[in-house]
C-alpha cells in the first residue's frame, strides 16, 4: 500500500483562513496528511537531514508544499521565506506556486514588463524609484494616474492623483511609483472588470466584479457576479499565467476607453471567496486534485 502524500500547506497564520481550511480538508479527503503552518515558523539548519526546519517534519522534507501565503514583512523577511521555497524547490519537493512564480507576480512592475514582452496588452505603465520621476510623469501624462504599492493585493493602497500634488510620499510606498494612467470615464458612476482564475493550464472559473467605486476589489466591497469568459478573456488569462509560471492564479482584466482588454494584474496566491460564492465549481476541491495530480507525476522520496 502506497503512504500517503505529506503536504505542507503555508498559510498567512497559525490556524490558516477559509480558504487554508477548505484546501485542507480537500486534501486529506483525498488521503493526505496535511500540515498547516506558516513560513515564519520555518528555519534553514544543517543539523537536519534535509537543511531544513519544517514544522511537523522533524527535519525531512514534505512530498509537497503548497502556499496560500508567504505572510507580510520586511525585506529580509521576505528574502528568508522565499528562500525556504527555493530551497525546497531545489530539494526535488513539488512547491505550488513555486518562489520563481511568487516572485514575478508580486513584484507588479515585473509582472507587466513580462507581460508586455510576451505581447499581452497592459495599460500604459511607468514605475520609478523616488518622487522626481513620479512628479515628471504625471506632469506629461495628460490626465489622472493609479499609484499602486508594488508589493500591494485586494485593493489595498492604491490611489488616484489628478495632479503631482496629489502623489503620495515617498515613505508610504517604499519610494517606488508603479503608475498607469486612470482608464475609467470622468463621468462613471458604475464600475466592472474581471477576475479570471486559472489552475493548470486552464479556465477553472471566473466572475466580473462591479463597485460604485472604482477600486472594484471584492474586499473592498465590490459585488461578484458569476461570467463566462470570452474567448479574448481567456487567451489573456492563460498567457498571463503560463509567462510567469504559475500553476494557479488569478487574473485581473480591465477593458481600456477603446474597449481593448488588457491584463491588469496577476496574483499567485489568490482569493477565491468571493468567486466561489457565484460559481458551482468547487475550487479548493479542484485545486487539490490538480495539486496531487502533479505530485503523482513526481518520484517519491
Amino acid at each position: 500500500m502506497t503512504a500517503p502524500f505529506r503536504i505542507v500547506l503555508f498559510v498567512e497564520e497559525e490556524g490558516g483562513d477559509w480558504h487554508a481550511r477548505r484546501l485542507a480538508n480537500a486534501m486529506e479527503n483525498r488521503g493526505a496528511e496535511v500540515v498547516v503552518t506558516t513560513l515564519t515558523r520555518c528555519a534553514f539548519d544543517t543539523t537536519t537531514p534535509s537543511g531544513l526546519d519544517i514544522p511537523g517534519f522533524d527535519g525531512q522534507l514534505p512530498d509537497g508544499a503548497f502556499v496560500r501565503s508567504i505572510s507580510a514583512g520586511g525585506l529580509e523577511q521576505i528574502t528568508f521565506r522565499l528562500g525556504i521555497l527555493h530551497a525546497l524547490r531545489i530539494s526535488g519537493v513539488r512547491v505550488w506556486n513555486d518562489a520563481r512564480a511568487i516572485e514575478r507576480c508580486v513584484d507588479k512592475s515585473t509582472a507587466t514588463f513580462l507581460f508586455r514582452r510576451a505581447g499581452l496588452p497592459t495599460p500604459e505603465t511607468r514605475a520609478v524609484e523616488g518622487q522626481p520621476g513620479a512628479i515628471a510623469y504625471c506632469d506629461t501624462a495628460g490626465r489622472p494616474i493609479v499609484v499602486k504599492p508594488l508589493f500591494g493585493s485586494q485593493g489595498n493602497g492604491i490611489m488616484k492623483a489628478d495632479t503631482a500634488a496629489d502623489l503620495p510620499a515617498p515613505e508610504a510606498i517604499g519610494n517606488v511609483y508603479y503608475m498607469q494612467p486612470y482608464l475609467r470615464a470622468a463621468d462613471a458612476t458604475e464600475f466592472e472588470d474581471w477576475r479570471v482564475f486559472i489552475s493548470c493550464g486552464r479556465i477553472l472559473s471566473a466572475m466580473v466584479r462591479r463597485s460604485s467605486s472604482w477600486i472594484t476589489n471584492v474586499h473592498q466591497g465590490a459585488e461578484p457576479v458569476a461570467h463566462l469568459p470570452c474567448y479574448e478573456m481567456q487567451r489573456l488569462a492563460l498567457a498571463a499565467t503560463k509567462t510567469v509560471g504559475a500553476d494557479y492564479a488569478g487574473v485581473d482584466l480591465i477593458r481600456g476607453p477603446d474597449g481593448e482588454l488588457l491584463v491588469l494584474e496577476i496574483n499567485s496566491n489568490p482569493a477565491w471567496k468571493g468567486l466561489q460564492s457565484v460559481t458551482d465549481a468547487d475550487i479548493a476541491a479542484t485545486l487539490a486534485d490538480d495539486f496531487l495530480i502533479a505530485l503523482r507525476s513526481m518520484p517519491r522520496r
